[in-house]
C-alpha cells in the first residue's frame, strides 16, 4: 500500500506597507528585492497588490517571510537602506534564528542567535562624508560589540570580512568621542623581507606600500584634509610593527593588522605595549601566513596562550561574513576545502608509508 506523503500545514499572511514608505523602498528598484525573497522561498506564493503584500505556503516559511518584512520595515524606518545583500543576510539570520522566533539556531562558536537583522543592520559605528559604516553580518556585530566590552580583541578571519575596516572605524569613533587621545595603526612589513634594502627612497618610502591599505581606510572615514595635520601632531600614527618596541601606549586605540605575519616574540612584544586607558584590536587571517619556513605565527599560537585570559576576546569571522563580491566567499570556501583535502591525503599517506 502506497502511503500518501504528509502534507505540511499551509498558512497565509498579509501585511500592509505604510504610505510613508514608497513600495520601491520595500521591493527594490525593478522589484530587485522582491526577486531575492522569491528565490529564497521558492515554495511560497508572494503577491503584491498596491501597498499590500500576501504570502501563502508552509506555515513556518510564511512566518519567516512575515518576520522578514517586519525586520525590513524596522530597518527602513531608521533611514538605513535595504539592499539585495542586506535582504539575503537578513534571511540567513532569521533562518539561523529558528525562523525568527527567538529560539534555536546558533552563531559562530555555537552561540545562540538572539540579535535580529534590524539590530545588526542599523548599528551605526561612524558617519563620514555622507556614508555610514555599520556591521553587515551577525558576526561583524558581535565583533564590534566585543571591541566595546573588552580591552584586547582579536579579529580572526579570511580576507574581505571587514575585520580591519571595522576596527579602524571603532578607532576613529573612539578618537572623535574623546575616549582616547590618539590612534596607532601598525602592521608587520614581512612581505618586504630583505628586499626593503633594494627599494628606492627613504625608509618611509620603502615601508609606505605596506601601510597604504591603512591610509586608504583612513581616507574613507575622515576628512582627508585633516589627516596630515593629525599625523603631524601625533594624534594619528601609522607605522610598521618594529616601531612599537620599547614603548608604552597610553590613552590610545591601537590596531595591529596582518597579525598572522608576526612571530611569537613580536606578538608578545606588541601585547606588552598596552598602557592605561588604551584598547588594542589585532586582526589577521591564519590561512595566509607569509613568514619564512620554520617561523611560527604569533597569531596562531596566541589563541592557545591567551584563550582563557579575562578581558581578552577572540572574534572569529568566516566566509559567510565576506562583504566583498559574493565570489570572494566562494573562493575562500573552495581554498578551505582544497586545504582540508590535502591535509587528509597527507595524513593517509603518512599512515600507509607512501
Amino acid at each position: 500500500m502506497t502511503q500518501t506523503p504528509t502534507r505540511k500545514p499551509q498558512a497565509r499572511a498579509e501585511f500592509k506597507i505604510p504610505a510613508t514608505h514608497p513600495m520601491v523602498m520595500v521591493l527594490g528598484s525593478g522589484d530587485s528585492l522582491l526577486r531575492v525573497i522569491e528565490e529564497a522561498f521558492p515554495a511560497a506564493d508572494i503577491h503584491v497588490r498596491g501597498n499590500e503584500i500576501s504570502a501563502t505556503g508552509e506555515t513556518a516559511e510564511v512566518a519567516l517571510i512575515q518576520r522578514l518584512f517586519d525586520q525590513m520595515m524596522l530597518v527602513l524606518r531608521t533611514g538605513a537602506p535595504m539592499t539585495e545583500d542586506a535582504v539575503e543576510r537578513s534571511i540567513a539570520m532569521l533562518r539561523a534564528n529558528g525562523n525568527g522566533n527567538g529560539t534555536g539556531g546558533g552563531g559562530a562558536d555555537g552561540e545562540a542567535v538572539t540579535e535580529t537583522p534590524a539590530e545588526v543592520l542599523t548599528q551605526n559605528i561612524l558617519s563620514s562624508r555622507g556614508r555610514t559604516i555599520r556591521p553587515k553580518t551577525l558576526n561583524q556585530k558581535r565583533y564590534v560589540d566585543a571591541i566595546d566590552k573588552n580591552t584586547v580583541v582579536f579579529g580572526i578571519g579570511p580576507a574581505g570580512t571587514g575585520k580591519t575596516y571595522l576596527a579602524m572605524a571603532k578607532a576613529v569613533q573612539a578618537l572623535q568621542s574623546k575616549q582616547v587621545d590618539r590612534i596607532i595603526l601598525t602592521r608587520p612589513a614581512v612581505e618586504a623581507g630583505e628586499r626593503l634594502g633594494f627599494l628606492p627612497g627613504t625608509l618611509f618610502d620603502k615601508i609606505d606600500p605596506y601601510l597604504r591599505p591603512l591610509y586608504d581606510a583612513l581616507h574613507d572615514m575622515m576628512d582627508p584634509e585633516t589627516i596630515p595635520r593629525l599625523m603631524a601632531a601625533g594624534t594619528i600614527e601609522v607605522a610598521p610593527l618594529a616601531y612599537m618596541r620599547g614603548r608604552t601606549l597610553n590613552s590610545a586605540f591601537v590596531v595591529l593588522d596582518e597579525a598572522q605575519n608576526t612571530s611569537t616574540e613580536q606578538m608578545k612584544m606588541f601585547l606588552t605595549r598596552l598602557g592605561f586607558d588604551s584598547k588594542i584590536v589585532i586582526t589577521g587571517d591564519v590561512t595566509q601566513v607569509d613568514l619564512p619556513n620554520g617561523t611560527k605565527s604569533g597569531l596562531r599560537q596566541v589563541q592557545d596562550i591567551l584563550g582563557d585570559v579575562p578581558d581578552i576576546h577572540f572574534s572569529r569571522l568566516t566566509s559567510e561574513d565576506v562583504v566583498r563580491h559574493k565570489l570572494v566567499g566562494r573562493i575562500v570556501d573552495a581554498y578551505e576545502k582544497y586545504d582540508s583535502a590535502a591535509e587528509a591525503d597527507k595524513g593517509r599517506g603518512g599512515q600507509t608509508g607512501k
